[in-house]
């Protein structure tokens, strides 16, 4: 087997941990596989570590002992967060997106696979130290956004369905009743498809009222799930919402569709107070 040089020690060692955000290397593992001593291993763990919190790509987490080694969580530093929450509000708000009854067009945001990686990074950012087990959305168009967090959390999407699939195997269903229309609906997850007690962390495009996120609380009940966390890409302003601890990037404050006009802004989303991993020059503002 090879023995490594340095520099490319380093450049696959980053790459090793960032492809496996949240998932304990052992220094045993590293120092077998570049043929090193495991003093040299940790004198890189500390050269990548200290790159990734000066450019805000998150935190190395190092762990001691003789089992010990690193985990990467992707993080964002605030800078970078605020201009992609900036741009998104931007997008967000161009008139085109109106549609008929006032509703709008976000299929071509989540489309973007470069925006939903860097939303889902946020999300994942914020949530790092959740202990979260799995994402859970509803169908279909939050089902990007979730991928993209649960892969910068290392955990699997398990996807809550509108209406039973044989494919689904043994689900189980509960009734809801929406939050604005109060319109009647049933909300099903397969068994299989989550763990009993497992941490859940909720990731949604947009909620209005919030009856869909609370009828799926109460359906992760039925699996005696924790739900650590709720965040969603866009909210709007409502006189009475059904979920009041989630997270929002971006808020619809006014859509005037006569005047075709969209006014978005910054969600409850604030990145110096979430507690998440926020690195990078700026973090200390």
């Amino acid at each position: 087997m090879k023995k490594w040089k340095r520099s490319s020690r380093l450049v696959h060692m980053t790459q090793e941990l960032m492809q496996n955000p949240h998932r304990l290397l052992t220094l045993s593992s590293f120092a077998e596989r570049y043929q090193a001593a495991k003093s040299s291993i940790s004198e890189d763990l500390a050269i990548i570590q200290e790159v990734c919190q000066e450019e805000g790509l998150g935190e190395l987490e190092t762990v001691s002992g003789a089992a010990g080694g690193a985990r990467f969580l992707p993080g964002v530093d605030p800078a970078t967060a605020r201009d992609q929450i900036d741009q998104l509000c931007g997008r967000l708000a161009d008139p085109a997106r109106i549609l008929p009854g006032g509703y709008l067009y976000l299929s071509d945001l989540l489309g973007d696979s470069a925006l939903v990686r860097d939303l889902g990074r946020i999300f994942a950012s914020v949530f790092a130290r959740s202990g979260a087990d799995a994402v859970v959305t509803v169908e279909t168009k939050g089902i990007p956004l979730a991928y993209a967090a649960a892969a910068h959390l290392g955990v699997p999407v398990a996807i809550v369905r509108k209406h039973n699939r044989i494919t689904e195997g043994s689900v189980v269903t509960i009734n809801t009743v929406s939050g604005s229309s109060k319109r009647l609906g049933s909300l099903s997850l397969s068994r299989r498809s989550l763990q009993e007690g497992a941490r859940v962390l909720i990731i949604d495009d947009f909620m209005k009222a919030g009856g869909t996120i609370r009828g799926m609380i109460h359906l992760l009940h039925e699996f005696h799930a924790d739900v650590v966390g709720v965040g969603v890409m866009t909210d709007s302003l409502v006189e009475e919402r059904l979920v009041e601890d989630y997270i929002s990037l971006t808020t619809v404050a006014e859509v005037d569709v006569k005047e075709k006009k969209i006014r978005v802004v910054p969600g409850n989303f604030n990145m110096e107070q979430q507690g998440g991993i926020l690195h990078g020059k700026d973090s200390d503002r």
